[in-house]
């Protein structure tokens, strides 16, 4: 009877499966419903933004943000130079880490440390996205987006004791966004004297790390904290606004901050050289310093060889006793370029500070000395030159600096005229009702000047400065900064809108020489704006 059971078990089992599918086969085809409705599907274009970035996380920066450009063709040109780049920074590198290795490794105990191979890897670093900011003209802002997936092979070896240990650096990847600032611009090639780099967020970084030939990272625990490690230290010192500075050439007087202003009054003119078809001219003088880029003109006399303007313009002096005043005098031409009918340079070392001095000056045709062509009268110029140096008990840093927080100056009433500096560094939570394409307008006693627009975006940054020179302090002025948004596209909404403003009073920036501080906007939901008042007084 046992066997008997068992065999009849089994069959039954066997008959029991078959016997369910057969059923449960019969069940789907019939009793399946045959309201059956299309998967929902959308145009890419009415994906929101979120939806996107799941589908297609690689999408490029310079699709996803129209503020990036696409630079193909700088990718290009990385990847060709690649294998000269890399044995070049490499070699950079290698000379920077010597004076450390020779100071640490006696101190540890250690024979000798070296590199046994030092190269990045054949796989260059990939722009992928390039954003340019309009800006004064003493700097120029970029902001690249890089990504670097490289195969690199370092490999440094530790003698100690008689035992030689190799730790060795490879699959790195880094992705980061970077500022780079060129600054100041100067008349020298390569027209900046340093690089200054932040890092606008937190780097991407990964890399593989042997030693002895096993994977370090393959320890539990150590991969982590490496990670967060090296992500803390290197955005502790290059995290914008803390930066890396890389000076590029020794220039005097680009390096040097203002220490004074000169007044340039531009009185009159004499005997100028005939332009016109009729024997007039329409004159104009233009003046600039020696090694600046700032420059200031005159209004334009028609029709006429002696005129007369009686114009003041001042400019900000970084070495009075190296730099020189240029002085150009132009023929306005309505169509085609302007020619020019004289200059004359007057070195500023001549004058004596707070000492107006006026000067008859013979122009010429330029200012080589040994040219013939300078013989030729070309009229004569009358101007005023008066210098002011700046206070010496003030020791607030010209636009801006960080080392010195407080910025006060010594207890005393302020007196006399000087420079305002504004700095429009940014803002935050910014949105217009029709559009956000951010600009800022600042207006101080009935000037008004703007930074660039910056297109849809509501985290706008400008970086951008102003200067008003006065007369006497503005303790009882305000500043009025209110963010705006002008219409870049097709919107039937073509006016300017406001996102907010602020009126900052300007009696705190005179006694404490510098105020870097965000301000809330008024009329905005959360909007703020960082900005950075200065005064250097005269």
């Amino acid at each position: 009877m046992g066997l008997l059971s068992t065999v009849m078990g089994v069959v039954g089992f066997g008959w029991g499966i078959s016997l369910g599918l057969v059923v449960g086969y019969f069940l789907f085809i019939y009793l399946r419903s045959t309201d059956v409705k299309d998967p929902i599907t959308k145009p890419v274009a009415e994906l929101d933004t979120k939806t996107l970035l799941d589908l297609l996380p690689e999408i490029p920066l310079w699709v996803k943000n129209p503020d990036y450009d696409r630079v193909d063709w700088l990718n290009k040109f990385l990847k060709d130079l690649w294998p000269y780049l890399d044995k070049a920074i490499c070699k950079i590198i290698s000379e920077t880490a010597q004076p450390y290795i020779r100071d640490y490794g006696p101190k540890f105990k250690l024979d000798s440390i070296e590199f046994e191979s030092l190269t990045l890897g054949t796989l260059s670093p990939t722009l992928v996205g390039v954003k340019v900011f309009e800006t004064n003209e003493s700097q120029m802002i970029l902001e690249p987006s890089f990504k670097f997936a490289g195969n690199p092979n370092i490999i440094l070896a530790v003698k100690a004791f008689g035992l030689k240990a190799t730790v060795q650096l490879v699959d790195v990847q880094i992705f980061a966004t970077a500022r780079v600032t060129l600054k100041p611009l100067i008349p020298i090639f390569p027209c900046f004297s340093k690089i200054v780099v932040s890092l606008m967020e937190r780097p991407y970084v990964d890399f593989g790390l042997k030693l002895l030939g096993g994977d370090l990272m393959a320890i539990p625990g150590v991969y982590g904290f490496v990670q967060d490690f090296i992500k803390d230290q290197v955005s502790q010192l290059y995290m914008w606004p803390k930066a890396l500075e890389i000076p590029v050439i020794d220039d005097p007087s680009a390096a040097k901050k203002p220490v004074g202003i000169l007044e340039v009054t531009v009185l009159r003119a004499k005997n100028l050289l005939k332009m016109d078809v009729l024997g007039k001219a329409d004159p104009y003088v233009k003046l600039q310093l020696v090694n600046t880029l700032m420059s200031k003109k005159t209004q334009t006399k028609m029709n006429t060889l002696n005129p007369e303007w009686n114009e003041t313009f001042k400019l900000l002096v970084q070495d009075p006793k190296s730099q020189s005043l240029e002085l150009h005098v132009y023929d306005w031409d309505r169509i085609g370029t302007d020619e020019e009918m004289g200059m004359i340079v007057v070195p500023l070392q001549d004058l004596v500070e707070l000492e107006q001095k006026m000067l008859d000056l013979n122009l010429l045709k330029n200012d080589d000395p040994n040219d013939d062509r300078n013989k030729k009268a070309r009229g004569v110029l009358t101007v005023g030159l008066l210098y002011k140096s700046f206070k010496e008990d003030e020791q607030v840093e010209f636009l801006g600096d960080g080392n010195n927080e407080s910025g006060r100056a010594p207890d005393r009433s302020a007196e006399g005229g000087g420079l305002l500096v504004i700095i429009v560094h940014a803002a935050e939570d910014v949105e217009g009702k029709y559009h956000t394409n951010p600009y800022a307008k600042v207006v101080f006693r009935g000037e008004e000047k703007k930074t660039q627009i910056i297109k849809r975006n509501r985290d706008p940054r400008w970086e951008q400065t102003f200067e008003w020179q006065l007369e006497e302090p503005p303790v009882d002025d305000h500043l009025h900064v209110e963010v705006m948004s002008r219409n870049m596209g097709l919107s039937v909404h073509f006016k300017a809108e406001s996102l907010g403003y602020v009126d900052i009073s300007l009696s705190d920036v005179v006694n404490n020489k510098r105020i870097n501080e965000k301000y809330t906007l008024i009329d905005s939901k959360h909007g703020q704006i960082q900005v950075e008042l200065l005064w250097r007084s005269t």
